[in-house]
């Protein structure tokens, strides 16, 4: 009798594995030194830097069946009951396939469903008895067998329902200001032997009104506040249960050691101590929200974003680390024109920077660790993680035992990235000593700031040796990141796989726009595309994927289904001549407006203000002279030298 072993692995290329790479087929035989080994059909061989490799234009694993991602924005559309009707789904086929539900590496398969005892088939078979024997209506194998099928084809998408897809008009659902409301009750009542469904409908009530304040949100009828209470309890914890308790001991002594690159990674805010140009022309604080391995130290993602817009979107940092910039849509342009508008003197050249950044790290993490939860986690973002395969957890406490998370090693990242931004700012000269151009002592402005920072990781960080990056047998030999993530490569056998290019526009998030004869206007921007022409001025309005930290593109669905990259506009003002010096003195003279210091100061007109005559409280010459300012021959005594602005009031009262 065959049978069929699943050998767990994921997202990732082993040693066996078929791999499409410069349109060929090879056959991976080893891993080492961050490098991987190729022998073709024909005997050809090749070692390619295992980063490079998976991030090359298309390379493809044959025969994976690593499944796409769920796009949030489609996913937000899809009714609650087919959500958790797909998910469960989900974890079925993971133990059909696998032997866990959770995935390879979660536990012990049950004896029904272990892959080196019962043929795939088999279990199949055993998993249409347990669901018939749970109360699914109509699955047998060939169901279960055809849910497996279409979930290797389109993901967790294809496990939902698409009779049940949300329409456009929400009549008739509860707001998701109640189910928020009635989720926080359940958790205050969780535990409470004598609480009642009523009494959880009452805190509900009084938590819509803490809330969003007294009649702001219409609440539905007790009964159907009875049906939500019903449906929102944890069947093993209704309302007035004892809470469930843990029976295994806690482990001590921090969490699990990672052991294999993009196995954990920490996600971190720190605060720089350098200032940058806000759009308004104003100097705003400036964080960096960045993703560390944990095992390697490699950054994965940095972002920097003003301080007072707190935390990057979880889906934004997916994004970021996830998709290798290879892949993104316009990216040697968009990587020459950050180049070249930044300082004179580079740390690398622009083809070194473009080799260096094309083997640069990029994985889909295994587990995700938060230091601090980042802005706007929806439903749609969590089920994302879950079709991934990622696991969200929050960062360990500081405590005896735990061991120095990714916020002290940010916080170092920060201070040495703010001493090379301070060096890399151009000497005052004899002309601009002032600096009378610059917002606040600020200097380079968010994109010029973000692309020093991708450079400095590039040339410095990842190739700088760490404390923490020592063998406990070798303690004087401290490695760099891109070092560690070299070796750990080939002591795991394995290089986890990034996302695809198109992935990026759709992690990203959206907002309905509609595309004007001049292009689409966003942010105070105009973005232009050829792609857009047949679509101008129809009054339709169409889903907009855009990085909110990252203005130079964004990407617009069209009616083929594909998102497109539509570039700035005014993009290419990077690239020409004095407009960073026009940049410099425009922010000058919003400076002077904001403190009144401007060329209206001397009663002419105020910078930014409607008003031409003089300042308030002062009287015009013509209206002064007339009022008894008159000499002897009855005619307005004229200021010698002073031309004021013209008032038709003033010298109608001459005649």
């Amino acid at each position: 009798m065959s049978r069929n072993h699943t050998v767990p692995g994921g997202r990732c290329v082993a040693v066996g594995v078929q791999v499409r790479f410069e349109d060929r087929v090879w056959q991976v035989t080893g891993l080492a030194g961050g490098r991987v080994h190729l022998v073709a059909g024909d005997g050809a061989s090749a070692c390619v830097l295992a980063s490079a490799l998976v991030a090359a234009p298309g390379f493809a694993v044959i025969g994976a069946s690593a499944a796409p991602p769920v796009v949030p924005v489609l996913w937000e559309t899809v009714p609650l009951a087919a959500q958790e009707r797909a998910l469960a789904w989900l974890r079925h086929i993971r133990e059909v396939e696998t032997g866990l539900p959770g995935g390879p590496g979660s536990g012990v398969p049950r004896p029904e469903y272990d892959p080196q005892a019962f043929t795939l088939a088999e279990r199949e078979a055993a998993k249409a008895r347990e669901l018939t024997g749970l109360g699914w209506a109509r699955v047998s194998r060939s169901t279960v067998q055809r849910m497996r099928l279409v979930y290797g084809r389109q993901g967790l998408w294809g496990l939902v329902d698409k009779r049940h897809l949300r329409g456009p008009s929400p009549a008739g659902r509860a707001d998701e200001r109640v189910v928020a409301a009635v989720l926080e009750a359940l958790r205050r009542c969780r535990g409470r032997r004598k609480t009642t469904t009523r009494q959880v409908i009452e805190l509900t009530e009084r938590i819509v009104v803490d809330t969003h304040g007294p009649h702001q949100v219409r609440l539905p009828a007790r009964s159907s506040l009875y049906r939500l209470v019903k449906a929102l309890a944890d069947p093993a914890e209704p309302p007035g249960s004892a809470a469930r308790t843990a029976t295994a001991a806690g482990r001590a002594g921090g969490p699990p050691a990672a052991l294999r690159p993009a196995e954990r990674v920490q996600v971190a805010t720190a605060r720089l101590s350098v200032g940058a140009v806000g759009e308004d022309g104003a100097g705003v604080e400036v964080a960096v929200t960045a993703a560390l391995d944990e095992a390697s130290g490699c950054v994965l993602a940095a972002v920097l974003h003003p301080l007072q817009d707190g935390p990057v979107e979880l889906s934004v940092l997916l994004a970021e680390m996830a998709v290798p910039r290879p892949l993104r849509p316009g990216w040697p342009a968009l990587l020459e024109q950050g180049h070249t508008g930044g300082p004179v003197r580079r740390l690398m050249s622009l083809p070194d920077r473009i080799e260096a950044t094309a083997s640069r790290p990029a994985a889909v993490p295994e587990t995700l660790v938060l230091n601090q939860e980042p802005a706007g986690i929806t439903s749609a973002h969590l089920t994302m993680c879950e079709s991934l395969g990622i696991s969200l957890e929050p960062a360990p406490p500081r405590t005896v035992g735990a061991r120095r998370g990714a916020l002290r090693t940010l916080q170092v990242l920060a201070g040495l990235f703010t001493r090379h931004a301070a060096a890399a700012r151009p000497p005052a000269t004899a002309t601009d000593e002032n600096r009378a151009d610059e917002a606040d002592g600020a200097y380079w402005s968010m994109p010029q700031l973000q692309d020093l920072l991708d450079e400095w990781i590039l040339a410095v960080w990842h190739h700088r040796p760490q404390e923490q990056l020592r063998h406990p047998l070798l303690p004087r030999a401290g490695l760099a990141p891109q070092e560690m993530w070299d070796v750990l490569l080939g002591a795991a056998g394995r290089v986890p796989l990034p996302l695809a290019g198109q992935h990026y526009g759709e992690l990203l998030p959206a907002r309905r726009c509609a595309v004007t004869e001049s292009g689409i206007r966003l942010g105070g921007r105009r973005y232009d595309d050829a792609c857009l022409d047949e679509h101008r001025g129809r009054g339709e309005r169409f889903e907009v994927h855009h990085h909110p930290h990252d203005p130079r593109q964004v990407f617009v669905r069209l009616p083929d289904g594909l998102l497109h990259a539509v570039p700035w506009a005014q993009g290419g003002h990077g690239l020409r001549p004095f407009d960073e010096l026009l940049r410099r003195r425009t922010g000058g003279v919003l400076a002077r407006r904001t403190t009144g210091t401007g060329a209206g100061a001397d009663g002419g007109a105020q910078p930014g203000s409607d008003r031409t005559g003089p300042a308030p409280g002062t009287a015009p010459r013509g209206q002064a002279a007339a009022a008894g300012g008159a000499g002897a021959g009855g005619t307005a005594a004229v200021e010698p030298g002073g031309f004021g602005v013209y008032d038709a009031g003033a010298e109608a009262g001459q005649w």
